[in-house]
């Protein structure tokens, strides 16, 4: 009978998962990153050259000390062959080798058959331990070992074997103390660390004045943003430094004149605002406490009654338009997604509008293609705008001309014109001539159209027309065909 597997029991919800440790390296980086900016340069800077420093000395001990081992192996190389004849004649006694000899030579000596037997200097007191590897060498007859090894007393020794020519399956020993070795190794190992801890130490301290210098105009630029946080005081930063945080400190300006431009475009609009809503206002008020007095006691007649609600009725109008052109002049710039226009459809749209508004005037229009690359609403608007000023200043009858001619929209009418000292004021917001004071408006259509001209990097001027009317000019950035007007994009 099979038994069923055990099924784990199922984790109900909302139990909380384990979770697991961040790792030594994520810890560090969660470390680095709580630090100062430029204590985190130094220690980074202090613990690149610290490794620099290990690895190039490591490198250059390991260097040394196998050029000495290999030193000392070509010297016991040769001191091994020069002793292979006479330990062939005699090899029970290494050819006559004696302890003195080996203490005026500094070595030891010992011979290894091919199966294991070993011949040692016979008056010597402390022999070489040999092992595999000369044992390999006298099997093999064949090449050289060297390797650091023992005596039997626990001396180190590096020890060398080659073959005996004359003697097959022999293999003749040679050993010579590593003491005068260890210890120039040992004197190059602490001169190395002492240097690299003075390097590391010198490194330090460059990477902390490194660091301070460097990071002198981010410290500035960033007491400037605190600066400016903490008072609102718009003012561009005066930043020196190195190239990459004198582009971050124009960037940075730029932000700010930005800033410092929308207050004070947004401080004009409120207070104009102001000034010019609080006539309207006072005005609708006015009319509506008669008609709640008129209410109570009738008191005006029908005529007045019907009166006061025609005007109650325009001064609504009127309010209702100048609150659409306090949003249009309030707007930002990039709300709306700019697109290939043919700006003659534009400005046959405001041309129907103008007609309707106009229906006693004519219109002389004439259009040449003209592509540009904006907002189909703000375009129109600006050249409603146009067109409404032209037809509200022109005698009935009169005609009204527009004109499309490469990137230039002209549109003059035949009324009384502009005064000269008018002119530099007519794009300003509720800017009204001495004689448009008593016509209706707001006085901020013409802004509109200034702010939408510029949006799309173009200018608008006022002058005087050829029939002694104004004429306004819109230039706009653009081409005469859409395959002109792509062919930049693309390229």
């Amino acid at each position: 009978m099979q038994r069923r597997a055990r099924r784990a029991p199922a984790r109900a919800h909302g139990d909380p998962v384990r979770q697991r440790r961040p790792g030594l390296y994520q810890r560090f980086r969660e470390w680095l990153s709580t630090l100062p900016l430029q204590r985190r340069v130094s220690y980074l800077t202090t613990t690149a050259v610290a490794l620099a420093v290990a690895v190039s000395s490591l490198a250059g001990w390991v260097s040394v000390r196998a050029s000495l081992y290999s030193s000392l192996d070509e010297e016991l190389v040769e001191v091994a062959s020069s002793l292979t004849a006479p330990t062939a004649q005699d090899l029970s006694n290494l050819g006559g080798l004696t302890e003195r000899t080996l203490r005026a030579g500094n070595i030891s000596v010992a011979a290894v058959r091919a199966d294991g037997r070993v011949y040692y200097v016979p008056d010597e007191r402390e022999h070489l331990v040999l092992g595999p590897e000369e044992l390999a060498v006298a099997r093999l007859h064949f090449g050289h070992s060297a390797r650091s090894g023992e005596t039997s007393d626990g001396a180190v020794y590096r020890i060398v074997a080659i073959p005996v020519p004359e003697l097959g399956g022999v293999a003749l020993v040679v050993g010579r103390p590593l003491g005068g070795t260890a210890a120039v190794l040992t004197s190059l190992l602490v001169v190395v660390a002492t240097t690299g801890l003075v390097g590391v130490a010198l490194a330090a301290g460059t990477g902390l004045a490194v660091a301070r210098s460097g990071l002198r105009p981010v410290r500035q630029l960033s007491g400037e943003v605190e600066r400016i946080a903490e008072t609102k005081d718009l003012r561009p930063v005066d930043v020196s430094g190195a190239a990459d945080v004198a582009v971050l400190a124009r960037s940075f300006n730029d932000m700010v004149d930005s800033l410092a431009a929308s207050r004070e475009r947004q401080r004009r609009l409120i207070a104009d605002a102001g000034h010019e809503l609080r006539t309207p206002l006072t005005s609708l008020r006015t009319n509506v406490d008669l008609l709640i007095i008129d209410a109570r006691t009738s008191m005006l007649k029908e005529g007045d009654r019907l009166a006061i609600l025609g005007d109650v009725q325009g001064q609504l109008g009127e309010f209702t338009k100048l609150v659409g052109d306090l949003v249009q002049l309030a707007r930002d710039e990039g709300e709306a997604t700019p697109e290939p226009l043919d700006f003659r459809h534009v400005v046959t749209a405001a041309l129907e509008r103008a007609r309707r508004r106009g229906p006693s005037l004519d219109f002389d229009v004439e259009l040449d293609p003209f592509f540009v690359v904006g907002v189909s609403a703000d375009l129109e608007r600006a050249v409603t705008n146009l067109l409404d000023n032209a037809v509200k200043w022109s005698p009935p009858g009169g005609t009204v001309r527009v004109q499309l001619e490469g990137n230039r929209l002209r549109v003059a009418d035949e009324g009384p014109g502009i005064a000269e000292a008018d002119l530099p004021h007519v794009f300003d917001r509720f800017f009204r001539a001495d004689t448009a004071r008593t016509t209706p408006g707001t006085g901020l259509g013409l802004s509109i159209v200034a702010q939408v001209v510029h949006q799309h990097g173009g200018v608008v001027r006022a002058g005087r027309s050829a029939q002694g009317g104004a004429e306004f000019t819109m230039v706009l950035p653009g081409a005469r065909s859409s395959e002109a007007l792509e062919q930049p994009a693309r390229s």
